[in-house]
């Protein structure tokens, strides 16, 4: 081997002692590295405390107790906060530069935390002068303890490291340099691999690993290392020998066996699994932190009841460890218990303080309030179906004598009871969902940047929840940032639409047409709006624009079928409602050569013009040619019963007070058994399959409350029309 000297002359030799330590005080550290090595870091952090106490002035204690704090948190990163860790660390490694100026490691230390805090300007100029407490490299043999020397210079290379990346190309230089000066040193190849596993290259990587078991045979974590880098490509069975013979060289390497148990419950086999584990917790006797690793192991395996199972025997040790509720939390929404994963965000977010809450402690808060509440709208419908059914008992309770007086009464208690008990309830929800939308703020906002995947998804639950004002307003504010795809600009008019803001709807599918000129969903969407803004047609405003949708979807009917059938339905029943039945006819006509899917439909729509004309035998004839495409169709058996009946019970001349109509939902289907009701009266009709009804209303009625089970019902306000169609939304 070729010897090389080296001038070690900025470097006196009592300050690369208390860099790198002698004797016996580098026997008492090694203890507390190892303790380090073997993540019982709750040990290390109690022996390095005492060694600060006993040696005050060895920078180098201070070093490894800083990075003793950033590897306890890097090993639970649920359970800890990034800004906490990185600022306990920095306080530690400062101690070091207070200690001894001179010592290169400590301003490592300092560059990690600065690189992991973001600020990439001061973590360089922390390198930079690290690297100039290091005397100049000239001649390799003259430096003398080329292994701290290299440790050191492997020590800069690992400060480019920032989570799952690394800067290679900043990183390399300095591992290829420590290498030439120390080219048996088992911890720079250590670090060499870790670099390498980073980049993808689990060839290099394997290979510096290698060396580093060449130059260290009693250390088990190269073996380790390269067990989970097989684990990483999915090959979990060729990991297995690595991990075993890392327990070979030591059998209370810890590591590899909760390496173990996490390899096993990835491949499933949880008996497996949990007797590593329990090896691991033996090995580190049991402490806490070794079981919160264990927990976030359990995590990681989606073991969410087994997370919740140990949290709270962690709490019946120490109810301390408030920040154990979190990955509680998170395990309980995975697992969809939502009452439970509440009860354990409240509790964190009461007890933990600001600055340790993490970005995800609000995510998982408003999903979990989210989806606690996801009924929210049918409980809603449930409420006013029974507050309506609650109307009609007691409008017919004064009409009543003994004893069906009396039952009445219970029944009308009883309901009022429910009706009051879900409104407490969905005032409750309500509250719930603002605290949801409150904690997406807050996670939206958590940080530099906005989050704008948060912002969308805000706003879908705000939708479901039929917030529609606040979902428009949430989904226009990602068309200002820049997100503004053709669905983008859906979503936002639909929001509008729903939330009956229908001229600002049309502003946001003209702003679309502008930006989308051949989206004929813009098109659609602002017929549908002037529908909307007309249902009766008196004004004429929608048919232009239907017709315009409709000349411009033939130009590829075959792309724009369903355009061209939404338009050909609404015309048709534009037609129908004006009485003009050959326009009608010729729509519907049509709508059945549109493609085979639209047969049934268009048949459907004949038999309802034939109804209205009066012309029973050709609406029947209609149902009859359903029957022959679709022979079990129950709305077209339906259909001919009920126009059968009105043959037999047909009057010569309608009511003055008799209305009628259709009542679809919000895709203009019909829904059948609908309520068509008098308000504050007992006159009331149903729906049949087909949507229609046709009853005689009281003198002097002013307001039709309609509704169907599952929508959302409304009130019409009585006019001198009478046909009155309506639209439920659910």
């Amino acid at each position: 081997m070729i010897k090389r000297s080296f001038k070690l002359a900025l470097l006196p030799a009592a300050v690369f002692l208390m860099v790198f330590g002698t004797g016996l005080r580098a026997q008492t550290l090694d203890e507390a590295r190892t303790f380090t090595k073997n993540e019982q870091y709750d040990k290390a952090e109690a022996l390095f405390q005492q060694l600060v106490k006993n040696e005050p002035a060895n920078s180098t204690v201070f070093f490894h107790y800083g990075e003793n704090t950033m590897l306890n948190y890097f090993a639970d990163t649920i359970s800890n906060a990034l800004n906490i860790a990185m600022k306990e660390a920095a306080d530690i490694f400062n101690q070091g530069v207070s200690a001894n100026a001179a010592d290169p490691l400590n301003h490592i230390g300092l560059a990690k935390v600065a690189f992991y805090n973001g600020e990439d300007a001061k973590a360089e100029e922390l390198r930079v002068k690290a690297k100039g407490l290091l005397p100049p490299y000239k001649k390799v043999t003259k430096i003398k303890d080329p292994k701290g020397y290299a440790y050191a210079l492997a020590k800069i290379a690992e400060s480019y490291i920032r989570f799952d990346q690394v800067d290679t190309a900043k990183a390399l230089p300095f591992i290829r340099e420590a290498i030439s000066i120390d080219p048996r040193n088992s911890e720079v190849y250590i670090i060499a691999g870790d670099i390498y596993i980073l980049v993808n290259d689990g060839s290099k990587a394997i290979k510096n690993y290698n060396l580093a078991q060449d130059w260290d045979l009693q250390s088990p974590a190269a073996n380790m290392k390269i067990g989970s880098i097989y684990v990483k490509g999915r090959n979990l069975m060729a990991a297995i020998p690595y991990y075993e013979q890392a327990i070979a060289l030591d059998q209370n390497y810890a590591p590899a066996y909760r390496e173990l148990g996490q390899l096993y419950s990835m491949a499933g086999r949880y008996n497996d699994s949990k007797k590593y584990f329990e090896k691991y917790l033996e090995l580190t006797q049991g402490n806490i932190p070794a079981k919160i690793r264990y927990v976030n192991a359990l995590f990681y395996s989606k073991e969410y009841d087994e997370v919740i199972k140990n949290v709270e025997e962690i709490f019946a040790v120490d109810q301390s460890r408030t920040y154990m509720n979190r990955i509680a939390g998170y395990s309980a929404y995975e697992e969809g218990n939502y009452d439970l994963g509440k009860q354990y965000m409240d509790r964190l977010f009461a007890n933990l303080e600001a600055d340790r809450l993490i970005k995800k402690d609000f995510i998982y808060y408003a999903r979990i309030l989210a989806r606690k509440n996801q009924n929210f709208v049918k409980m809603t419908i449930d409420a006013d179906n029974d507050a309506d059914e609650l109307s009609k008992l007691q409008a017919r309770y004064a009409t009543l004598k003994s004893p069906a007086k009396e039952q009445t009464k219970a029944s009308i208690d009883a309901l009022q009871a429910k009706v009051d008990a879900a409104r407490a309830q969905i005032r409750q929800a309500e509250a719930e969902l603002a605290k949801a939308f409150e904690a997406y703020d807050k996670a939206i906002s958590f940080g530099e940047e906005e989050d704008l995947n948060l912002v969308y998804e805000k706003g879908t639950v705000q939708y479901a929840a039929h917030y529609y004002a606040d979902a428009a307003s949430t989904w226009s504010h990602l068309l200002e940032k820049g997100r503004d795809g053709e669905n983008d600009y859906i979503q936002v008019g639909r929001a509008y639409y729903q939330d009956k803001a229908f001229a600002r709807a049309d502003e946001v599918f003209n702003r679309m047409i502008a930006k989308y000129p051949d989206n004929l969903q813009a098109y659609l969407w602002r017929a549908n709006i002037a529908a909307a803004q007309d249902p009766d047609s008196e004004l004429g405003i929608a048919k232009p624009k239907f017709e315009a949708l409709l000349q411009k979807a033939a130009t590829d009917s075959v792309r724009y079928v369903k355009e061209m059938y939404d338009a050909l339905r609404f015309l048709g029943y534009e037609a129908l409602q004006g009485k003009r039945y050959d326009d009608a006819k010729a729509y519907y006509t049509r709508m059945m050569n549109l493609s085979p899917d639209y047969r049934i439909r268009a048949h459907s729509s004949l038999s309802t013009m034939y109804m209205t004309m009066g012309e029973y035998p050709k609406a029947i004839e209609e149902n009859n040619k359903i029957l022959a495409i679709e022979p079990g169709n129950e709305g077209a058996k339906s259909a001919i019963q009920y126009i059968t009946q009105l043959q037999k019970s047909a009057q010569p001349k309608a009511h003055p007070n008799e209305i009628t109509g259709v009542i679809a939902d919000a895709n203009g289907d019909p829904i059948p058994g609908a309520s068509v009701r008098v308000k504050d009266t007992a006159a009331e009709a149903w729906t049949n399959a087909r949507g229609e009804y046709k009853f005689v209303m009281p003198e002097a009625s002013e307001t039709l409350v309609i509704g169907a089970k599952g929508y959302k019902s409304i009130e019409v306000p009585v006019t001198k029309r009478r046909i009155y169609n309506a639209t439920l939304d659910k």
